[in-house]
């Protein structure tokens, strides 16, 4: 026999109070008495009550769900955002249902759906560039929606993220200063991901101010893994000719490419430098530590809550947050030595 589950009207009457009273403690308990909230809370632990999430939101219109979809959960960096986005949620009463498409735009649609079929007041996506049938989708259902992590190739106004052009560009031009004149790129695939595009064009306009140019075979698309990093080395190392600095993707990716120059005997930087995308924390654990991009992870998810509510409220927010993303200069990056750089 399958236990019977607890009812409103069973808090009510543990608790003594009118249903109308439990109710008001559990939706806005604001405004009820001290008493009676501490009342109801207890007769919900006693009992195991939980509430009626579907009827509430037929209810009230509301689910009190945010969802947010990311492109993996196997980045530190994202991790922190989530945490971020999460925990300033809670402050406005609101849960956070988190999901992943892989680098897949046509399971982003999948995703979308599942989400929507739960019903969800809110919507936090990774990037600007996605399938048009999700941007339709979120039409249709009047979902709020915002953009972070970029704002390029975007007119979009709700967007919370930082240019990824700009942030490629400084970080190149700091290469150029080095006198490096043969630089590698090993990233991710541009299919479907404006922040590859827009960091492959900020390293080509700093290379091109200085007469140099972006060799297509010294770009690498790789995972953004570990073993993405070991890949890349791999490939550009056993090449005819080599570059003097690989700029990753991803902190991920540069920490297994020094990984795979450890396994050479490649010493970094004295035959190469290094530099990655992210500043996770254990980019200052690696040896030596790794030059990169700090991306404002935190304040991302922070503020794509606050605009989001902004949004479900039916408030206009700001319109477009630009965030800085500064390079980060450790010992993985510094001049090249003798003919190995091609000056």
């Amino acid at each position: 026999m399958k236990p019977t589950r607890a009812t409103l009207a069973d808090v009510a009457r543990l608790a003594g109070v009118s249903l109308g009273s439990a109710s008001r403690a559990l939706s806005v308990p604001d405004q009820v008495k001290p008493q009676t909230l501490s009342s109801v809370q207890r007769a919900v632990e006693q009992l195991g009550y939980v509430r009626n999430g579907a009827a509430q939101a037929l209810a009230s219109r509301k689910t009190r769900t945010v969802a947010a979809i990311y492109p993996t959960l196997n980045n530190p960096i994202y991790a922190d955002s989530i945490q971020s986005l999460q925990q300033t949620l809670w402050g406005y009463g609101y849960q956070l249902l988190i999901a992943s498409h892989e680098y897949r735009p046509a399971r982003e649609l999948e995703v979308l759906r599942a989400i929507l079929e739960r019903g969800v007041d809110g919507l936090v996506l990774v990037g600007t560039d996605h399938p048009p049938e999700v941007i339709e989708l979120t039409r249709q259902y009047h979902l709020p929606y915002v953009l972070t992590w970029s704002v390029d190739e975007t007119q979009y106004p709700h967007c919370v993220g930082f240019s990824n052009f700009e942030a490629a560009y400084r970080l190149a031009r700091r290469i150029v200063e080095f006198g490096h004149r043969r630089v590698a790129m090993c990233g991710g695939s541009t299919a479907g991901n404006e922040r590859v595009r827009a960091r492959q064009a900020g390293t080509r306009a700093a290379l091109r101010e200085a007469g140099l140019d972006l060799r297509p075979d010294w770009i690498v698309e790789a995972p953004f893994t570990f073993e993405g990093g070991r890949q890349a080395l791999r490939e550009l190392w056993d090449s005819e000719e080599r570059p003097s600095v690989v700029i990753c993707g991803t902190d991920l990716q540069a920490i297994g490419l020094l990984d795979e120059c450890r396994a050479r005997n490649i010493r970094v930087p004295e035959d190469l430098s290094v530099t990655g995308f992210d500043d996770i924390e254990q980019a200052r654990l690696t040896q030596p530590p790794l030059t990169t991009v700090r991306v404002p992870s935190l304040e991302i998810g922070a503020r794509a809550a606050r605009h989001l509510m902004a949004l479900i409220d039916g408030r206009s927010g700001e319109d477009e947050i630009v965030l800085d993303a500064p390079v980060v200069e450790r010992d993985t990056l510094s001049r090249p030595l003798g003919r190995q750089a091609g000056s």
